[in-house]
């Protein structure tokens, strides 16, 4: 039986189908190219469909963050006229709503706690055996494991079509609520995207995997399930994903424009011949106008290392 539905306004977005898309950067540092793909991708599907593009800050992880990314994070968008629609939401503020929904499962029975070391995990093969579920263990230093009883073994993407996952992986126990205090991923951004009215969601190709943990999580909570396009990734020379822990270098200051016509690029857009005639505005109205989601290629074969060396040398 689902758990009871925290029925909020946007939710009549999910049930009406307008198209509402969404931007969730960790502030973990600055924006860098890879993340201008996903940010870019995501506006431009979001706008060609007439719809709402939102920005959500997953400051949910303490730890991993930088002090101020996250106003940094807004200027870049701004900077790069990736304007938003509404206020932005921060998982920080939002602990009250996690915690509602992890004491519903746990009254329901969804849920229960585990003092599972990775270690143990790892020897087992990396995936959990359920070792924790009849143990009755209280909530001293564990963490609390969702009871998958809805496993989803696949999942249609709008780039990639079908994509399979491993059996292993779709039936395992995760997470919900981490060792440490913290709420895990996976039920934040869940319940998030469902209170946002999330439609769609346009994401790098690095978060496939744990989209069939969420997909069985909307369903567990009776929520409308959203549609899936997974971006291709921005890669180093050594094959490695552009990121924040490779110390990508932040996206530059100075014109946005050239920037962005090296991300359509990446994204197999067409271009503007007279490009350098048009404002930040027009540029993105004539992208916009012209986005085409078939054109995306699966993986890509652009510079990325070039680019991200233009960016630290000033020539953009």
């Amino acid at each position: 039986m689902p758990v009871t539905a925290h029925f909020t306004q946007t939710e009549h977005a999910v049930e009406t189908r307008r198209y509402v898309g969404r931007f969730a950067p960790s502030p973990s540092g600055e924006l860098h190219f890879g993340s201008l793909i996903a940010a870019l991708g995501s506006y431009l599907q979001a706008r060609a469909q007439q719809g709402r593009w939102l920005v959500r800050i997953e400051d949910i992880d303490p730890p991993r963050e930088i002090p101020g990314a996250a106003s940094r994070i807004l200027a870049q968008l701004a900077h790069y006229g990736l304007h938003w629609d509404g206020e932005v939401i921060y998982q920080s503020q939002r602990h009250a709503r996690y915690l509602e929904i992890l004491q519903q499962l746990q009254q329901q029975g969804m849920s229960y706690y585990c003092t599972c070391t990775r270690r143990r995990i790892q020897q087992l093969g990396g995936h959990y055996d359920g070792y924790c579920r009849t143990r009755n263990l209280p909530a001293d230093n564990a963490a609390l494991r969702l009871r998958q009883t809805t496993p989803v073994f696949h999942f249609h993407d709008r780039l990639r079509g079908e994509l399979y996952t491993d059996k292993a992986l779709a039936q395992e126990d995760f997470i919900i609520h981490r060792r440490d205090g913290l709420f895990a991923y996976n039920l934040a951004v869940v319940i998030d995207d469902h209170d946002q009215g999330i439609t769609e969601i346009v994401r790098g190709a690095d978060l496939i995997e744990p989209t069939v943990r969420q997909i069985s999580l909307y369903q567990l909570l009776g929520y409308a399930v959203p549609t899936y396009i997974h971006l291709p990734l921005v890669r180093n020379e050594d094959g490695s994903k552009l990121s924040k822990q490779n110390h990508a270098p932040a996206l530059p200051k100075r014109d946005p424009r050239p920037v962005l016509l090296a991300a359509l690029q990446f994204l197999n857009q067409p271009l503007p011949e007279s490009w350098q005639d048009m404002t930040l505005t027009a540029l993105l109205a004539w992208s916009v106008a012209h986005w085409s989601l078939d054109a995306i290629p699966l993986e890509t074969t652009i510079n990325a290392s070039a680019i991200t060396s233009a960016f630290s040398k000033g020539h953009w």
